[in-house]
């Protein structure tokens, strides 16, 4: 067995595991790499970067996710949104998987989940994979290496790709799983490679301890001025829509890409790298996170590479349009070192609108924040999910469905708390299609976008005129210096425009729609967003 370092008290017997092969506990970046180099796991590309690719899986497995439902969670969990397990299920998954773990070589890390270390967690990390083990190390929050010698673990993720669960003698959906159980501080995952399945265990996991405590979970990205960290704005959105792209701006300070919480002290990272999309990828638009996939130990997920210069292709998605680069926040020039920001001066919800409606920035008032906020209108863009090959509309609240153990309430009235208390004014913003719906219009041009955003977060946008827009009630500011006027209304871009009003008037029912389930739960002021 060979050991880095960890806590001397700490034994893999504890954890259940008899019989592994050897062990390595901690290894730093070329120590990982060159084990995954050994052991045929990946490529060495240009920079030292590690290039992978993920089989059969490309994207996450929402549906084969599990809450395992014990009296302590019975009550709590939002179980329409997330599938139960049997704890005797989940007992014999956890026998089964370490029964096939024996003999096996594991990787340990031990890490914590949180910048604001009055409400981090401690997460250890057994992995079956070396390049596993390199991306969560960039993903999560590195503890200094003299307290590994007392690190004790709040949870264990432990993730065995090469296991195959058995739907009926596990009480899950598929061969592949991934499982959590509350009560016994354990997540299980099986039967995928794909490395995104690791950080959101973590994430659904905050997303249910951390509104005990009266911290709001997020599925946004932060950033914050230069030099002033009051000044702070939060981005949320699904996958696809913009989050890592327009949180990092090269005259703000970004505090993290994905996930993050909003606490009585402020906004804090849950992470301590950025999982960034490479479709598309260019130094011009993007040069910060295009340099990141030259950089040694960037662990480079399902991307074509040539195979002599090893250059990587980022307009090629045959893999998957969903192709990744995993870093370290500090590959960021202008990243956070604290991870820790005030609380939310802007917030922005994105949204990638494939039927063309929506404006490219819309202000909100309380109500329609949290009306939006609810719904979590977007379209899941291509590979995010296994199925999705273009753009397909979707409603997920609070901008991260597959991550909320709890009732979307739960989370709106948090926000709608955080709001109140601290004063924060909302945005809407469209980075999906304007012109016409997905196949006849465009994708709204970045430049515009972040133009936009420069507006609202400095203030400039507040002194603009704004139109009531006639669909949803929000206000349009009319003129932006930077961006084309008739970009800001949208009909006005349509050659169509019946066809518009046609397509406005079905996205307002399909809100409607939606929304119903929420009407019992919410005040009177969501109401009258909701109507309009």
């Amino acid at each position: 067995m060979t050991s880095g370092r960890v806590n001397p008290q700490f034994r893999l017997e504890d954890q259940g595991i008899v019989g592994p092969g050897h062990v390595y506990y901690n290894l730093t970046e070329p120590a990982l790499i060159e084990a995954a180099l050994k052991r045929g796991e990946g490529t060495l590309g240009k920079g030292g970067a590690f290039l992978v690719t993920t089989g059969k899986f490309t994207g996450r497995s929402p549906k084969d996710k599990h809450v395992v439902k014990t009296e302590s969670v019975a009550n709590t969990i939002w179980w329409d949104n997330n599938a139960a397990m049997t704890p005797e299920g989940f007992n014999t998954l956890y026998e089964d998987m370490l029964s096939h773990m024996q003999g096996k070589d594991l990787y340990v890390q031990d890490l914590v989940g949180g910048a604001d270390p009055k409400h981090a967690i401690d997460v250890r990390f057994i992995q079956e994979l070396a390049w596993h083990n390199l991306f969560i190390r960039h993903m999560m929050r590195r503890p200094a290496r003299e307290d590994l010698d007392t690190f004790t673990a709040d949870f264990t993720v432990i993730n065995c790709p090469s296991f195959k669960a058995d739907p009926e003698r596990h009480n899950c959906r598929s061969e592949t799983v991934i499982a959590m159980n509350f009560d016994r501080k354990l997540i299980l995952i099986g039967g995928t490679e794909y490395a995104g399945e690791n950080k959101k265990s973590i994430f659904t996991l905050l997303n249910y301890l951390l509104p005990e405590k009266g911290i709001m979970p997020m599925h946004c990205s932060a950033n914050h001025a230069t030099g002033n960290p009051v000044d702070t704005a939060i981005f949320f959105g699904l996958s696809g829509t913009g989050k890592t792209t327009l949180s990092a701006d090269p005259d703000r300070v970004l505090i993290g890409d994905d996930e993050h919480g909003w606490s009585d002290r402020g906004t804090f990272n849950f992470e301590g790298g950025c999982y960034a999309k490479t479709i598309h990828l260019s130094p011009e638009a993007e040069p910060e996170i295009y340099a990141t996939t030259h950089q040694f130990g960037t662990v480079i997920e399902n991307m074509i590479s040539d195979p002599e210069t090893f250059e990587l292709d980022f307009e090629d998605d045959s893999l998957t349009a969903n192709m990744r680069c995993a870093y370290p926040l500090h590959y960021i020039s202008n990243a956070s070192q604290s991870g820790l920001g005030g609380h939310p001066k802007n917030i922005i919800m994105l949204t990638c609108d494939a039927f063309g409606v929506l404006p490219p920035i819309a202000r909100l008032t309380p109500g329609q924040a949290m009306y939006h906020f609810l719904s979590g209108f977007t379209s899941k863009v291509a590979g995010t999910e296994r199925g999705v090959t273009e753009p397909e509309p979707t409603f997920s609240t609070c901008f991260g469905a597959p991550f909320m153990p709890r009732r979307p309430e739960v989370y709106g009235k948090l926000l709608r708390d955080k709001i109140a208390t601290h004063g924060a004014t909302c945005w809407l913003v469209n980075t999906g299609w304007t012109g016409g719906a997905y196949g006849t219009g465009s994708r709204m041009p970045i430049k515009a976008t972040r133009s936009l955003l420069t507006a609202a977060l400095n203030g400039s946008l507040a002194g603009a005129d704004y139109r009531k827009d006639a669909y949803f009630g929000f206000e349009v500011p009319i003129d932006v210096e930077g961006v084309p006027s008739l970009l800001l209304e949208p009909r006005k871009t349509w050659d169509d425009k019946t066809a518009y009003d046609t397509q406005a008037e079905m996205l307002v029912h399909m809100f409607a729609n939606n929304f119903e389930q929420y009407v019992p739960y919410i005040d009177d002021d969501v109401k009258a967003a909701a109507l309009g």
